[in-house]
């Protein structure tokens, strides 16, 4: 089994600003992760990540905030999202 794509989408959030969201389904769990998902979320503004949540192969689940990068405890693809648009809602100016 192959990687499955199961969520790819863009989100406008201001002229300046969008949002990536890319999860898949993994035969195995990424080196440093337990679960069977990969993922690469992204708050772009002005050309720069200013918030990410991945798990980067060896890396395992984190996050980062600006330049800052912290732990991310995955518990499923649905709660990553709900924490990862928190995220995004705290970071916004509006």
């Amino acid at each position: 089994m192959k990687a499955r794509l199961i969520l790819d989408e863009r989100h406008q959030i201001r002229p300046e600003a969008f949002v990536s969201l890319r999860v898949w389904h993994v035969p195995k769990p990424v080196r440093a992760s337990r679960h069977d998902y990969k993922y690469a979320l992204a708050y772009i503004v002005s050309g720069v990540c200013v918030l990410r949540y991945d798990n980067e192969a060896g890396k395992g689940d984190h996050r980062h905030l600006g330049r800052a990068q912290f732990a991310y405890h995955f518990t499923s693809p649905e709660r990553l999202l709900m924490d990862f648009w928190q995220d995004v809602d705290r970071w916004r100016p509006e």
